[in-house]
């Protein structure tokens, strides 16, 4: 039996809109004053927001930005991400995020394959600075990059234009209040709301493309569970980039009147201070977050009493650490779910009544309208207690890969139901225990990792004839990459110097953390690498 949530139990309410600029415009008017974005200084109230993001579609169309096409942000956790989001969502764009610790080629590849028109994206971030990453990059769609909280002069420039946030927001004065609304009102449901990249095991990004309803529904049956209520304040640790801060963070305050407050960098000390001086209630984030908060010596000298809710998932929890979140971090509801960008970020989730085991060992029942089962290989459901592949069907399964048919087909059978590459045990409840992965994909941290894309840029070093890599175990990120490395004939490579290499070359959360320097890799008949051979090495 495939399972579904019970409907006469639970049953998530209509969207309060079936678009973005709707549910905008409806935040504004059920919440008014009361305040949506926070950050140090900074006091946005819904009200305000709606204006604001009004600002930026009417730049947007002063730009002639047209409904689909593409804008990209490319920042960190801070309040203009929010209003540069949604206002270009508002003029019926589609947004295209990029990770901040992508390499200038890395997020060119994704700008590219999007075919970009704009960008918005910070000027520094961790002395990093994020113009420099793209001056030496093919970007020929791309016509301008605007950038938030920099004011240095652009001059004598032969790369794309660029422009600052204020002028950028100034560019849109002339155009009408009629025009702006005209162009919200033909956006419709069904129409694109964003495009997330995410990699696959070929190691190029695939762009995972899903509408303004389907995330709605998505995020009303999310937020209905977790219990979020108008007022609270949440902390959002989660990257904007991904779902778990833009669609999890965002819309699930704009859906329940709750105060978002960005974060941008992970300190434990920091996010504890936070909690205790700005009286945070709502703190999602990957198991290593919550493992680091009750490691702190000195946890007790902090007023965390507000703590109401928690979310996390995406790594084996230890029971012991549940029980702990509600003893020591006072958290009234932990829920533990289950994922992915292809299914707009939320497939299962336990429920708040659910015991500390069963919230631990299980990724939750499926939400409300959303069929899943676990098959064979031959597509067949297996019995309950037998592991089988995830399988999806439901609103929330995305509308494809962009312009990308092919992976799109393999992806989503004839009956609808997308494979996740998931190996799962389903119990009689329909609760979800997650076991193996048929992809290579491994967590750190709480990022996806993929072995074939961290293969392919490792492939490009001169000293690598071939290498391999994998998931390996480890007590604070979950797991890390490990990489087996065969070396060309007379090259000399140590691990410190590929490791410097790899930083220099990929996001940090892919940089192998163990290299393991071979004579040869395991090989099968077809000369595919056997990793489960390399596993029993760790």
């Amino acid at each position: 039996m495939r399972q579904t949530a019970e409907p006469a139990v639970e049953q998530a309410l209509p969207p309060v809109a079936i678009t973005l600029p709707g549910l905008v415009q409806w935040a504004a008017q059920q919440f008014g004053d009361q305040v949506f974005l926070e950050e140090e200084s900074t006091r946005i109230s819904f009200a305000d927001f709606a204006v604001q993001a009004r600002q930026v579609a009417k730049a947007l169309l002063a730009k002639n930005i047209q409904k689909g096409d593409r804008i990209a942000i490319w920042a960190p956790n801070i309040h203009e991400w929010v209003i540069a989001a949604l206002g270009a969502q508002c003029v019926g764009a589609v947004l295209v995020t990029l990770n901040t610790r992508y390499k200038g080629h890395e997020a060119a590849y994704i700008l590219r394959s999007s075919h970009t028109r704009l960008l918005f994206s910070i000027g520094a971030f961790l002395g990093c600075d994020y113009p420099a990453l793209l001056k030496d990059e093919s970007l020929p769609e791309l016509e301008e990059i605007v950038l938030f909280r920099d004011e240095r002069p652009f001059q004598n420039t032969d790369h794309p234009r660029y422009s600052h946030w204020q002028a950028f927001l100034e560019s849109g004065t002339t155009v009408s209040e009629q025009a702006i609304n005209a162009r919200m009102e033909s956006i419709t449901g069904e129409d694109l709301s964003d495009i997330l990249f995410t990699s696959g095991t070929t190691g190029n990004p695939k762009g995972v493309m899903t509408s303004h309803e389907q995330n709605l529904r998505t995020f009303t049956a999310y937020t209905d569970i977790i219990g979020m209520q108008a007022g609270e304040r949440y902390l959002v640790i989660n990257p904007f980039f991904h779902s778990f801060g833009y669609k999890a963070g965002i819309l699930a305050c704009l859906l329940k009147g709750v105060t978002l407050l960005p974060h941008a960098v992970f300190n434990a000390v920091e996010i504890l201070d936070r909690v205790a001086k700005e009286k945070i209630s709502i703190l999602p984030g990957p198991p290593t977050l919550f493992q680091s908060i009750l490691a702190l010596p000195d946890l007790e000298k902090y007023d965390i009493s507000s703590l109401k809710r928690a979310m996390t998932g995406a790594a084996v929890i230890p029971v012991e650490m549940i029980r702990q979140m509600k003893k020591r971090l006072g958290f009234e509801v932990v829920i533990t779910a289950y994922g992915l960008t292809e299914c707009c970020g939320v497939v299962s989730m336990c429920r708040a009544n659910d015991s500390a085991e069963l919230i631990a060992t299980t990724s939750g029942r499926a939400i409300s309208g959303i069929e899943v089962r676990c098959v064979d290989p031959e597509n067949n459901e297996v019995a309950r207690g037998e592991p089988g592949e995830i399988v999806v069907r439901g609103f929330n399964v995305m509308k494809g890969y962009f312009e990308n048919p092919t992976a799109t087909e393999e992806a989503i059978d004839q009956e609808g139901w997308l494979h996740t590459g998931d190996i799962a045990v389903m119990d009689d409840q329909g609760y979800l225990k997650i076991t193996d992965r048929l992809k290579d994909m491994f967590i750190t941290g709480g990022f996806n990792c993929y072995p074939a894309e961290i293969e392919k840029i490792m492939a490009a070093h001169p000293a690598i004839a071939m290498n391999a890599v994998i998931g390996a175990p480890d007590e604070r990120m979950g797991e890390v990459a490990m990489a087996f490395v065969v070396l060309k004939p007379n090259a000399t490579l140590n691990e410190g110097e590929l490791i410097a290499w790899c930083r220099n070359e990929m996001a940090n959360f892919k940089v192998p953390r163990i290299i393991r320097f071979v004579d040869a890799l395991p090989l099968n008949a077809s000369g595919k690498v056997v990793k489960a051979e390399l596993k029993k090495l760790i």
